[in-house]
C-alpha cells in the first residue's frame, strides 16, 4: 500500500513555515525544503544551488539552519550572492512517499537524479551529504559533472576502508534477528541516532526528528537503509558504492569536508579515506562534535562563508591571504650542515651519557646521523607530504629525526607531553599523521588508543615487543638503510620554500590545542628572525628550558643544551638543572618559560657557588608563552646580573612578534599615560606589524584596523616568520585570516589589547575573556595587575557572571585553604584597587592554569566555578 507524500506540521523549531513542497518524480512524490520561492518573492536570483541529502534515520529538517541561514544571507540589508537550497527527503524517509519498495544504493542515486531533472535544476550546484546520504550525493556529483561546482560531506563515508570492519553500531544493527527489531518493530536505531548529540537535543528538535516515523510502518525506510549498507563484498550495493567511489577521485571541484570525530559510526578512518580521495578537500574538524554535527556545532554558516569565498565570484574585497613566497632563504638545516666540518658540540643532553654524564654530540655527529636518518627514512617508505609524527621526548633523537624529516619533505608533527594524555591524542588524530615515530611510551600509547600511522622506534625492540606496538624499523634500522642508500649514491628530495614543513600544536589554554602549518620558507624567516634580533649563531651556547626552542639550536648554528628535567613540565626545571645546563655549554643564553622562571628562582638557594658562577656567564634571558611578572623578572635578574632580561610577545603561530626587556618594562609602567593597563609587551621586532581592530560596544572586533594610540581591539599581526595557517581547521583559519589580503599575509591573534603613543603594545587579555557589563566593555588583565599589587603578588584573575551585555564582575584571588568568599579585609582591599564595581571578591588555594605552560590562567574555568559558588551550588576548587 502506497502513502503519499504529505508536508510537516507548522511549528517545528527552527523550520520557517513556507519552504515546504511536495513535487512528482521517478513515480512517487517527494517532500523537499526549499527556500526558492522565498527567494523568487523577494526577486533574487540565485547564483546557484545547494542540494543537500539527509542519512538514516533523520529527514531534511536536518538541514534547516542551512536553509534559513542561506534565506537570510540573501535577503539580508547587506546580502551576499544568493544560494537556493533545495534538501529532500528520499523515497520512504521523512514525510516523502512510502511505496513500500525496497531502494538500493543504485536506485537512491538514480532517483534523486530524476528529481532534479523534473526541477529543471540548473548549475552550478553544490551537493552535501550526511551519514548514507553522503554516498548518494556524491553518486549524483558522479553523474552531473556539467552541473556540480563543488561537494559538502558531514561526517559520512564511500567505502569501508580496506582491513576495518563495518562499524560496531552497525553490525549490531545487521545482526540476525535485531534488524527488524531495532529499525523498524521499535524505534531503538532512530531514537540510538538521536542521543548521539551534544549536548542533548532540545525535546522540541528531538520530537521535530521523530514526527515522520511515529509507527513501524512509517520506520520500513529505516529498516531497508540500514540492510542496504554494503557490509561485505558480495552484497548487492556493493557494486555501486565501487562505482561512486572511484568517481570521486576524479571529482575536480572544490570540496568541503566537516567532521566531528566523537562519531561512533564514521571515524577517522573513513576521513582518511575521503581526504586520500579527494586531496584537495578543505577540512574542518570540529573538536567535541559527533555524528550529528548538524545539531552540534554552527555548521550551516561554515558552508555559506565557503560557498561565498570559494565560489563566489572573485571579487576586489576577496580576503585569501598571500602565498606565503617572500624572498627565499636557506633551508633551516643549512647551518648544521655547514657546521658539520667543525669539531665542537652541537647538543648536549643533560643525564643521558653513560652513568647520568651529559650526553655530548658534536656537528659532524649530528650532521651525519641526519643525513643517514633522512635516507633511512625515504627507504622505508616516507615521501614529500607526509606527515610524520613525533612522540620523542626532547633529546639528541628528537633533534635528529625531527631534521631529518623535514629534510626529506616531510611535514613534522609536534604535540608535546605537555598537552596531556587527552590532549595529544586528539592532536594526533586531527593531524592523521601517516608514520609515528615514538619512545616507548609514546608508542605503547599509540597502540592502546589507536593512533594512526606506521610506527617506527627510537629504540631498537625485541621482536615481541615490536610486534606487539606494530613497529616496522627502529632508528637504528633506518640508519643502516640510509648509510645502503647514500653508498649506492642516491639523493634526497628538495622541498621548495613554499612546501609544508611542520604542524605545531598550540598550548590548548584557550580551547583544544590547534595544529599550526608552517612552511619551509616560513620555518628559516622564524629562525632568521630570531638570530637577527638576538645575535644568535655559531658561537652562541643556548639552555633550551622551553620545548618549542629545544629544537631551534641546530638551526641557528648554535650549541645547545638540554637542561635535566621535563621541559614539557616547565615547573620541575630547578636552578641547579640550569646552572649545570649553562656551564656544559658554556653557555650565554636562556630560553625558559614563566613557569621555569618560577622554579628556578624559588630553588635558588640549593645553587652552589661554581654554578652561580655559571649563570653570571648568563648575556640574554628569554621567557615567552604567557607574561611575566616584574617582580619574578627582578628575581631572576639576581641570579643572572649580566643579563638583559627579555619577554618577547608571540604565540605559536609567530613565535616573535614584539620584544621588551625589563627595563623596558620599568619605563613603560611610568608613561602608561592613558591608564588601560595590560601587560606591556615591548615595540615589534623588525618586519613585524601590529594593528588594532577596535572592539564595538559588545566586545567584539569591528574589522576595521588602526594604529591609533589607546585604542583596545583585537591584536592583528603580520610577518615574513608567520604560520602558512591551521590545519583542517577551515572555519578556525578563515577567521585567523580575516584581514589577510593577496599581497599581505595577516593573523588575527584572539588577544586583546592597545597601542601606546610610542607605538608599544599592551595586552589586555584574550578576546575570549572580554566582560561585557551594564556599564561597557571591560578587559581583564590591567584590573588583574592592580589587584595583584594590592594583594602583595597573588596572583588573581577576573572574570563575569550573567549575560553578555549585563555581566557582573567577580575578583578571584589565590590564596587561602578552602575557596569561598573572601574575608572583608581583603575584599576591601581587592574592591579599591579594582576601581569598578565588583559582585563579589573570592578566594581558591590555587588557580587553575594550561597544562604546557603552566602560567596561563584558565578565566573561562573559573567563571563557571565563580557562578555555581554563588548561586548557592556546592562548586569545590575550580
Amino acid at each position: 500500500m502506497q502513502v503519499a507524500a504529505s508536508v510537516p506540521p507548522s511549528g517545528l523549531p527552527g523550520l520557517p513555515d513556507g519552504h515546504s513542497r511536495i513535487v512528482r518524480a521517478a513515480g512517487a512524490e517527494w517532500h523537499l525544503l526549499d527556500n526558492g520561492t522565498a527567494l523568487d518573492a523577494a526577486g533574487v536570483t540565485p547564483i546557484g544551488t545547494l542540494l543537500c541529502v539527509h542519512g538514516n534515520p533523520t529527514w531534511s529538517y536536518l538541514w534547516r539552519r542551512l536553509i534559513t541561514g542561506a534565506t537570510e544571507a540573501a535577503l539580508g540589508e547587506d546580502p551576499r550572492p544568493a544560494w537556493r537550497v533545495v534538501a529532500v527527503d528520499q523515497l520512504e524517509m521523512g514525510y516523502s512517499a512510502r511505496t513500500g519498495r525496497m531502494r538500493r544504493l543504485g536506485d537512491r542515486v538514480a532517483e534523486l537524479g530524476a528529481l532534479t531533472d523534473d526541477l529543471g535544476l540548473a548549475g552550478p550546484v553544490v551537493t552535501a551529504g550526511h551519514d548514507w546520504g553522503g554516498p548518494v550525493s556524491l553518486g549524483w556529483a558522479v553523474d552531473h559533472p556539467d552541473l556540480l561546482a563543488g561537494v559538502v560531506l558531514l561526517n559520512t563515508a564511500v567505502h569501508q576502508p580496506e582491513g576495518r570492519p563495518v562499524p560496531m553500531p552497525l553490525r549490531a544493527a545487521l545482526a540476525p534477528g535485531v534488524l527488524d527489531l531495532a529499525t523498524q518493530s521499535t524505534p531503538a536505531f532512530l531514537e540510538t541516532t538521536l542521543s548521539l548529540a551534544r549536548p542533548a537535543l532540545a525535546p522540541e528538535v528531538r520530537e521535530a526528528f521523530r514526527a515522520p516515523y511515529a509507527n513501524p510502518d512509517r520506520r520500513r525506510g529505516i529498516h531497508d537503509f540500514v540492510a542496504d549498507i554494503p557490509a561485505s563484498s558480495e552484497h548487492a550495493s556493493t557494486p555501486e558504492l565501487d562505482r561512486i567511489a572511484a568517481g570521486v577521485a576524479d571529482l575536480a571541484v572544490p570540496a568541503l569536508v566537516l567532521w566531528g570525530p566523537r562519531d561512533p559510526v564514521f571515524g577517522e578512518a573513513h576521513l582518511r579515506d575521503l581526504l586520500e580521495r579527494m586531496p584537495h578537500a578543505d577540512v574542518h574538524r570540529a573538536e567535541g562534535a559527533g555524528h550529528l554535527i548538524a545539531e552540534e556545532t554552527d555548521y550551516a554558516a561554515i558552508v555559506l562563508d565557503w560557498v561565498a569565498e570559494t565560489l563566489a565570484p572573485a571579487s576586489d574585497s576577496d580576503m585569501r591571504p598571500s602565498d606565503g613566497r617572500e624572498a627565499p632563504s636557506e633551508p633551516i638545516w643549512a647551518p648544521m650542515e655547514r657546521n658539520a666540518r667543525r669539531d665542537a658540540p652541537a647538543l648536549i643532553d643533560m643525564g643521558a651519557g653513560a652513568d647520568g654524564a651529559p650526553r655530548v654530540i658534536r656537528w659532524a655527529t649530528l650532521a651525519q646521523r641526519v643525513d643517514e636518518l633522512a635516507h633511512g627514512l625515504v627507504a622505508a617508505g616516507v615521501r614529500p607530504g607526509d606527515r610524520v609524527s613525533l612522540l620523542v621526548p626532547p633529546s639528541a633523537d628528537l633533534t635528529a629525526v625531527l631534521y631529518a624529516a623535514v629534510r626529506v619533505g616531510a611535514m613534522v608533527v609536534v604535540a608535546d607531553a605537555g598537552l596531556g594524555v587527552r590532549g595529544l591524542g586528539r592532536a594526533i588524530r586531527g593531524a592523521q599523521p601517516d608514520v609515528i615515530v615514538g619512545a616507548l611510551p609514546g608508542l605503547v600509547a599509540a597502540r592502546a588508543l589507536g593512533w594512526p600511522g606506521r610506527r617506527i622506534s627510537v629504540a631498537t625492540l625485541s621482536r615481541t615487543l615490536a610486534r606487539s606496538l606494530a613497529v616496522e624499523h627502529s632508528l637504528g634500522d633506518l640508519r643502516r638503510l640510509g648509510r645502503a642508500r647514500i653508498a649506492g649514491g642516491s639523493g634526497l628530495p628538495e622541498p621548495e620554500p613554499t612546501d609544508a614543513a611542520a604542524i605545531l600544536f598550540t598550548s590548548g589554554s584557550t580551547g583544544p590545542a590547534k595544529g599550526v602549518r608552517y612552511t619551509h620558507g616560513q620555518l628559516s624567516a622564524l629562525r632568521d628572525a630570531l638570530a637577527r634580533h638576538y645575535d644568535l649563531g655559531p658561537d652562541t651556547g643556548i639552555v633550551a628550558g622551553f620545548a618549542p626552542f629545544a629544537l631551534l639550536g641546530p638551526a641557528l648554528g648554535a650549541r645547545s643544551v638540554i637542561p635535566l628535567g621535563d621541559v614539557t613540565a616547565p615547573r620541575t626545571l630547578t636552578a641547579s638543572a640550569v646552572a649545570d645546563a649553562a656551564e656544559a655549554a658554556d653557555a650565554t643564553v636562556l630560553f625558559l618559560s614563566p613557569a621555569a622562571l618560577a622554579n628556578v628562582v624559588a630553588t635558588a638557594d640549593a645553587l652552589r657557588p661554581s654554578q652561580r658562577a655559571a649563570l653570571t656567564r648568563i648575556r640574554t634571558v628569554l621567557s615567552a608563552g604567557a607574561p611575566v611578572p616584574v617582580h619574578l623578572l627582578e628575581q631572576v635578574g639576581e641570579l643572572v646580573p649580566n643579563a638583559t632580561l627579555h619577554t618577547p610577545y608571540g604565540m605559536t603561530e609567530g613565535l616573535l612578534m614584539t620584544d621588551i626587556t625589563l627595563e623596558g618594562i620599568r619605563d613603560a609602567a611610568t608613561t602608561d599615560a592613558d591608564g588601560t593597563g595590560g601587560v606591556c609587551v615591548g615595540s615589534p621586532i623588525d618586519g613585524v606589524d601590529v594593528r588594532i581592530s577596535p572592539l564595538d560596544d559588545d566586545g567584539r572586533p569591528t574589522g576595521s584596523l588602526t594604529t591609533a594610540p589607546g585604542v583596545t581591539g583585537e591584536i592583528v599581526v603580520s610577518a615574513p616568520h608567520l604560520r602558512d595557517g591551521y590545519d583542517r581547521l577551515w572555519a578556525v583559519d578563515r577567521l585567523a585570516k580575516a584581514h589577510a589580503t593577496l599581497e599581505v599575509r595577516r593573523h588575527s591573534t584572539g588577544d586583546v589589547g592597545h597601542l601606546d603613543a610610542e607605538g608599544r603594545l599592551w595586552v589586555e587579555g584574550r578576546l575570549q575573556h572580554v566582560l561585557v557589563t551594564a556599564d561597557g566593555v571591560v578587559t581583564p588583565v590591567g584590573i588583574e595587575q592592580r589587584i595583584e599589587t594590592a594583594t602583595g603578588g597573588r596572583r588573581a584573575a577576573l572574570v563575569g557572571v550573567g549575560p553578555r551585555g549585563t555581566q557582573a564582575l567577580v575578583a578571584i584571588v589565590e590564596g587561602g585553604r578552602t575557596p569561598g568568599l573572601a574575608d572583608s579585609d581583603l575584599a576591601a582591599s581587592v574592591r579599591a584597587a579594582a576601581s569598578r564595581p565588583l559582585a563579589a571578591v573570592l578566594t581558591t588555594p590555587s588557580l587553575p592554569t594550561d597544562i604546557r605552560h603552566n602560567s596561563k590562567i584558565d578565566r573561562t574555568a573559573l567563571a563557571h566555578w565563580a557562578d555555581a559558588l554563588l548561586r548557592g551550588e556546592r562548586a569545590g576548587r575550580p
